[in-house]
């Protein structure tokens, strides 16, 4: 039988495991990525970048794309609802990032997102996803096979219970010559709500299946699974349940990198040892103090509050030390608050 965690392929990009860091908005940026492969992840994507934005050359817009410093590889992940911007966005991407693949949002339920035609709309129109997958395949230089950046779609189950379209969004993405999708099996009503429907996962992982035996010569496009990961037994149950390739930790990560450690130990030796305070807290600074370093002390402060939060879960005293950490302001007032594990 083989083994639960194992190498993947991608296109033409080879990954030592099948253990990844989902894109999070307002949460992947390089430094937490970073601190994500030091733990043990096979691979990640960064937070949605906006085509638009990219095609009209907004530097923040930018910065999003930047590779950790220990990534040898990565996903940029972009959204849009319109094939000719997607497609330029695709061609700066690779320019100005060299990243291994590109990823399609095509499952983000927020409003805002939605309205433009991106995101979860994408999964209940599937010929429009299928033209934009298409125009950002061949702005990549066409199937990886024959050479080009792998592309990659991440889907819903669905726009609402009545409307499950997850299977047409599927194959026109397969039939637009993506390399791999990933299902987070969620309706766009229910947005982080509720259950995911790993059911659903399994189905799409049968229909992957048989298109690619009825393609023939060999050819393998993998399921990524996602949706209700937050802890090792979670990335197990999901593999063993649904047959899916890899699994993709989300919200399960947040604070808690070492779940890509503790998981790979799980899959491999059957059990994992919990991660002491000290190194939780360490870990927590190497983010902060990188996140200081791509932008500024200022902002890196603000934004590891609610990731400092995250950090403490489990830790003695934890509520204590949140209650002072909502005020911290600068990387002494985070040393302060965690001189006692600070070696």
């Amino acid at each position: 039988m083989e083994s639960l965690y194992h190498p993947v392929k991608i296109g033409n990009v080879e990954l030592k495991g099948n253990l990844f860091l989902a894109p999070v908005a307002g949460y992947s940026d390089a430094a937490f990525r970073s601190v994500c492969i030091e733990n043990g992840a096979c691979f990640t994507y960064t937070e949605m970048v906006s085509a638009e934005a990219l095609v009209r050359k907004n530097l923040k817009t930018e910065i999003l794309m930047r590779r950790a410093y220990n990534e040898k590889a990565y996903s940029v992940q972009i959204f849009g609802g319109e094939p000719e911007i997607m497609r330029d966005a695709a061609g700066i991407v690779l320019e100005k990032t060299g990243c291994e693949v590109i990823d399609i949002n095509c499952g983000c339920p927020v409003p805002k997102i939605i309205k433009t035609g991106a995101g979860s709309a994408l999964t209940r129109d599937p010929e429009r996803l299928f033209k934009i997958a298409e125009a950002v395949v061949k702005a990549a230089g066409g199937k990886s096979e024959k050479g080009g950046v792998p592309v990659t779609v991440k889907i819903r189950s669905g726009w609402e219970q009545k409307q499950m379209t997850w299977r047409e969004a599927a194959l026109a993405a397969l039939e637009a010559g993506v390399s791999a999708i990933t299902i987070h099996p969620r309706t766009r009503a229910q947005g982080y709500e509720g259950h995911s429907d790993w059911s659903i996962m399994k189905e799409l992982v049968e229909l992957v299946k048989n298109w690619n035996i009825r393609q023939g010569e060999g050819r393998h496009i993998p399921v990524f699974g996602s949706g209700d990961l937050f802890k090792p037994e979670d990335a197990r149950k999901m593999l063993l349940e649904t047959g899916a390739d890899a699994v993709m930790f989300a919200r399960g990560a947040m604070g808690n990198p070492f779940i890509f450690r503790d998981a790979t130990s799980l899959l491999t030796e059957g059990s994992y040892e919990p991660v002491p305070a000290e190194e939780r807290v360490k870990t927590g600074f190497a983010e902060l103090e990188r996140l200081a370093q791509e932008t500024s002390e200022q902002h890196a402060c603000l934004e590891m509050r609610k990731r400092f939060a995250a950090y403490s879960k489990g830790i003695s005293g934890g509520a204590a030390l949140r209650a002072k950490i909502v005020h911290a302001a600068t990387i002494q007032d985070y040393k302060d608050i965690f001189s006692q594990y600070i070696c």
